[in-house]
C-alpha cells in the first residue's frame, strides 16, 4: 500500500515499524488522531496516471511524486499498526497495554447507533514508543490522517512523500482478513476445478498416447534448446545493471554532474540495455518461452535502473545545492557588517522591512535540485548572488541571510534523508554495492532510501510459495499443451499449406472460440504465479514487508481502475516516473500526461508482441489505447453508479481480448 507520509523527521534511534510518524508530543499526536473522528475530510480520489481526476502536487523533482490512497482502498485486507512515539515524561499515553473503544461517524449498526470498534494501544520494545492497533480500515485512515496533520504542523511543511507500509497480499494465507472473506470458498473452488481439469487431461493423454503427460511438446520447447545459455544471458543482464551504480558513485564523488553529462549517459545506457537483450532473442531465434522471460525481465530491470538512477541523480543535485549554500554561510561568517546598505537592498530586492517575513516564505527558496543561482529566481538565489558579488550587508541583513540559508540547508538535509530513520542510508551513504544488490532483488520498481522490513525470514513460507510457483507453472504448461498448442500448430500449418488470407479469415471465429477459455485461464494463472507467488518469495527472502502487489482488480468497474490495481509495482513506477515527470518536467496537463503514459504502456506491450511473433501488426497497441476512451466513458452519466454493468464490460474485454489478439497474430 502506498500512502502519504508527513515530512517530519523521527528522532535518532527510533525505528518505526509499519507506519510511524515521530512527533515531539505524543499526547498531542493522539489528540490530533482522535480528533479526526469528528473532523475527518471526505475521501479523495486515488492519485493515478490512469485517471484524469487525480490530485497533482507541485514538485521540483521530476522523479518524485505524491500518491493518495482513499480509505476504501487503503488496506482493507491486512492488519495495520500505527506506531506513535512520545517522550517518557508525557503522561498522555499509557505505559502498558490499553484497550479503548471509538465510534466512526457515518457508520452505524442496525439500531442506528454509531459502530464501535476496538483499539489496542500497547507499549513497544522501543523506549517511548507505542503501537496502536485497529482492524477497521476506516478508523486506521482517520488515525493516519490525524498524525499527518499533526506532523505537518510540527514540521512546518506541507509536502508529503511516498511511503511503503506493512501489509500482506490478498490471497496470502497470512492475511487473516482476506481468509475470512465470504468469497473465500470460491478461491478453494477454483483450485479444486484446476485439479479436476488436470485429472481429465491426464486421463485423456493416457488414453491417446499411453502416458499421462502426453507428448509434452511444450515442456521440450522450454528445456531442450539453449536453456543453459538462457540462464547465463539472464545472469549477465542482471550483472550489467551495475553500470548505473558505478555512474552514481562517480556523480557522488563529483567526477560528473547529474545535470551535466550524468543524465545523458544514463539515458543512453538505458536505450542500449533495452535493445541489446531484445536483439539477442532475435539473433538466437529463441522460442516464445525464452523470449517472454528475457524481454519481461529486461523491462523490469530497465524500470529499476531508471528509478535508481533518476532518484539518486536528483539527490546528488540536492546535495550539491547544500554544499553551495554551506559555502555561502562560510562567506557570510567572514563578512563585516556595513552601515549604509541601501544599494544592496535595491540590488537584491530584499528590503530591511521584509526580512522577518522572508524567513517564513518557503516558496521563494527555489527548487531543491537547483544548483545554478545565476539563473534561479528566488530569494535564496538573490542572497547567494549578493554574497558572491561581495556587496555590503548590515548586521540585520547578515542575520536574516544566515537564518534563511540555514533553514534551507535543514530542508535539504531532510530531503537527503528521505524516509530514513537513521543516517546509515541517507544520501550518499546509500550508494553501496550491498544497497544496490538489495534494491535489485526487492519486489518493487520505485526506489527509496529505506523500506519497511520484517525481522526475519520464514523459510517454510519461502518453500511454500516456491512450491506453489512450480505447481502453477506446471498447470500452465499442461493447459497450453492440451488446449493452445494444437490450435497454434493447426493455424501455422494452414498458412504453410498456402491457404489465402480470405480463406484463413473464415477460420478466425473458430480459432477465437478455441482460444477463449484456455487463454483466460493462462492469463489468470500467469498473474497469480507472478504477483502472488514469485513476488512474495522475493519479499520474504529480502524481508520486504509491503506485499501490496495488487488490488482487487477483479472488481474493476472501469479500465483505469484495472490499470491501477492489477499491477501495483508497475503502476507506481509509471505514476512517479512517467505521469508526474511529464507534468513537472514538460509542463503537460493531467490529460496529456495520462495519454503519454498510456501511449508508453501500449508501445511496450506491442514491442513484446513483435518479439513473440516477429512481425509488427499493432493489434495490441490499438486495444491498449482503446482503454482511454473506455475509461472516459466510465466517468460519464451513462455509466455513473452502474458498477455491475461496468464490471461486466470489464470482464467481457478481459475474456475476449487475449484470444482476439492471439488469433489475429496467428491468422494475419
Amino acid at each position: 500500500m502506498v500512502v502519504e507520509e508527513p515530512s517530519s523527521r523521527p528522532k535518532p534511534g527510533v525505528a518505526p515499524t509499519d507506519f510511524s510518524t515521530t512527533l515531539t508530543d505524543g499526547k498531542s499526536a493522539m489528540s490530533y488522531a482522535l480528533s479526526g473522528l469528528t473532523t475527518r475530510h471526505p475521501n479523495g480520489s486515488e492519485d493515478s496516471w490512469a485517471s484524469d481526476s487525480s490530485e497533482i502536487a507541485s514538485i521540483g523533482d521530476p522523479g518524485r511524486t505524491h500518491e493518495r490512497r482513499s480509505g476504501d482502498q487503503a488496506d482493507s485486507r491486512s492488519r495495520s499498526t500505527t506506531a506513535i512515539a512520545s517522550h517518557d515524561s508525557n503522561p498522555g499515553l499509557p505505559h502498558h497495554n490499553t484497550t479503548m473503544e471509538a465510534s466512526i461517524p457515518g457508520k452505524s449498526n442496525g439500531s442506528g447507533r454509531r459502530k464501535s470498534i476496538q483499539v489496542v494501544i500497547e507499549e513497544s520494545q522501543h523506549d517511548g514508543k507505542y503501537t496502536l492497533t485497529a482492524d477497521d480500515p476506516e478508523f486506521r485512515d482517520i488515525i493516519r490522517s490525524g498524525l499527518e496533520r499533526e506532523a505537518a504542523q510540527t514540521s512546518g511543511k506541507s509536502r508529503n512523500r511516498i511511503v511503503f507500509t506493512r501489509q500482506f497480499s490478498t490471497f496470502d494465507r497470512q492475511n487473516t482478513i482476506a481468509s475470512q472473506s465470504p468469497f473465500h470458498g470460491f478461491f478453494t473452488l477454483f483450485w479444486l476445478a484446476m485439479f479436476l481439469l488436470l485429472c481429465k487431461i491426464a486421463a485423456q493423454n493416457y488414453r491417446n498416447t499411453g502416458s499421462v503427460f502426453g507428448r509434452s511438446e511444450m515442456l521440450h520447447l522450454m528445456v531442450d534448446r539453449d536453456l543453459f545459455l538462457l540462464l547465463v544471458t539472464d545472469g549477465v543482464m542482471v550483472f550489467s545493471t551495475g553500470l548505473s551504480f558505478v555512474l552514481q558513485k562517480a556523480i557522488a564523488k563529483d567526477y560528473l554532474t547529474w545535470s551535466g553529462s550524468g543524465r545523458t549517459i544514463q539515458s543512453l545506457w538505458q536505450v542500449f540495455f533495452t535493445g541489446i537483450w531484445i536483439w539477442i532473442t532475435f539473433y538466437r531465434e529463441w522460442p516464445w518461452t525464452h523470449t517472454v522471460f528475457i524481454v519481461l525481465h529486461d523491462f523490469a530491470l530497465l524500470m529499476k535502473l531508471h528509478s535508481y538512477a533518476f532518484y539518486n541523480g536528483y539527490l546528488s543535485q540536492v546535495a550539491r545545492r547544500k554544499r553551495l549554500l554551506e559555502h555561502k554561510l562560510k562567506q557570510l561568517d567572514g563578512m563585516e557588517p556595513q552601515e549604509d546598505t541601501s544599494q544592496t537592498s535595491s540590488a537584491t530586492g530584499l528590503s530591511k522591512t521584509n526580512h522577518s517575513a522572508l524567513r517564513h516564505r518557503r516558496h521563494s527558496s527555489g527548487p531543491k535540485h537547483s544548483t545554478n543561482f545565476s539563473q534561479e529566481d528566488s530569494d535564496i538565489a538573490s542572497m547567494a548572488k549578493s554574497i558572491e558579488a561581495g556587496q555590503p550587508l548590515d548586521a540585520s541583513q547578515i542575520q536574516a541571510f544566515t537564518r534563511m540559508i540555514r533553514t534551507e540547508i535543514t530542508i535539504l538535509d531532510d530531503e537527503l534523508r528521505g524516509k530514513c530513520t537513521t543516517t546509515s542510508n541517507t544520501y550518499p551513504n546509500n550508494l553501496t554495492a550491498y544497497n544496490f544488490v538489495d534494491w535489485t532483488c526487492l519486489p518493487t520498481l520505485v526506489y527509496e532510501l529505506e523500506y519497511p522490513r520484517q525481522e526475519s525470514i520464514n523459510w517454510w513460507y519461502v518453500a511454500e510459495k516456491s512450491a506453489a510457483t512450480l505447481g502453477v507453472i506446471w498447470i500452465m504448461i499442461i493447459i497450453s499443451q492440451a488446449y493452445i498448442y494444437p490450435v497454434v500448430v493447426e493455424t501455422v500449418r494452414l498458412k504453410e499449406a498456402g491457404m489465402t488470407l480470405n480463406e484463413r479469415w473464415k477460420e478466425f471465429p473458430w480459432v477465437l472460440s478455441d482460444m477463449l477459455f484456455p487463454l483466460l485461464l493462462e492469463q489468470l494463472l500467469a498473474w497469480y504465479v507472478i504477483w502472488e507467488c514469485v513476488l512474495n518469495v522475493l519479499a520474504e527472502v529480502t524481508c520486504f514487508a509491503d506485499r501490496g502487489f495488487y488490488g482487487d482488480w477483479w472488481n474493476s468497474v472501469s479500465w483505469d481502475q484495472y490499470a491501477r490495481d492489477w499491477n501495483r509495482p508497475v503502476h507506481n513506477f509509471l505514476l512517479r516516473h512517467v505521469y508526474h515527470s511529464s507534468i513537472s518536467a514538460f509542463k503537460l496537463s493531467k490529460m496529456k500526461a495520462m495519454l503519454v503514459t498510456f501511449l508508453l504502456s501500449a508501445v511496450v506491450h506491442e514491442v513484446l508482441m513483435v518479439c513473440l511473433f516477429h512481425k509488427l501488426r499493432g493489434y495490441l497497441f490499438v486495444l491498449q489505447l482503446s482503454q482511454v476512451p473506455l475509461a472516459m466513458l466510465s466517468k460519464t452519466r451513462l455509466m455513473k453508479g452502474r458498477d455491475t454493468l461496468g464490471n461486466l464490460i470489464f470482464w467481457i474485454g478481459l475474456f475476449i481480448g487475449p484470444s482476439m489478439i492471439t488469433s489475429l497474430y496467428l491468422i494475419v
